[in-house]
């Protein structure tokens, strides 16, 4: 009862309330199942106060995958430095998943955006820009072309730990991508010339 007294006397809070309750149902149910009642319900506000600080369910969505979009940004900022203090290696790439599929929520926020911007342009520039930054990080090392088979195998993973009750081993995870990315060694130095 506090919380919800609180909440009328600030309206930024209501609002990110709403929000909020917005983006996890969008986890749980899609971006196109969401109405205005069950975002009310969840943010337990009036069903009035979702139309009074969102014109359309369509402005309400676009706040909720921006909020989904933001998080999932920290996230990457988070791995991108993990990767800069100890490298870009297919262990250390193997952990950083593994440990990543084990926040259902974080999946599903991640994988809610990357479904919408199948739709919106908006979101489709922000998942491309996720996609890239992972081939930023790993192609200096390993180069463009495997960097990039990674980033869609780790795309790939993502969407397997959706459907599936068991993410993947973490092993399993660590073996495909030393095959996709090889050795350090190996990608970073030109093939010796031929003497055929």
């Amino acid at each position: 009862m506090a919380e919800a007294v609180r909440r009328r006397r600030d309206p930024e809070s209501r609002r990110l309330a709403i929000v909020t309750a917005a983006a996890e149902l969008i986890t749980e149910v899609g971006v196109d199942a969401i109405t205005h009642r069950m975002v009310a319900a969840r943010a337990d506000v009036p069903l009035g106060a979702t139309t009074q600080y969102f014109a359309t369910l369509d402005d309400l969505r676009d706040a909720a995958l921006q909020q989904l979009a933001a998080h999932v940004a920290e996230q990457m900022a988070a791995i991108r430095e993990v990767i800069s203090e100890r490298g870009a290696t297919p262990a250390l790439l193997a952990e950083l998943i593994h440990t990543a599929l084990a926040d259902a929520t974080a999946v599903q926020a991640d994988r809610a955006v990357v479904t919408a911007a199948v739709h919106d342009p908006r979101l489709r520039e922000l998942a491309q820009h996720w996609t890239d930054e992972l081939v930023g990080i790993f192609a200096p090392v390993h180069g463009d072309d495997r960097a990039r088979a990674a980033a869609v195998f780790i795309d790939g993973v993502l969407w397997h730990a959706q459907i599936h009750e068991q993410p993947l081993d973490q092993h399993l995870i660590e073996t495909a991508l030393s095959g996709i990315l090889g050795t350090a060694e190996r990608t970073a130095s030109p093939a010796p010339p031929s003497t055929a």
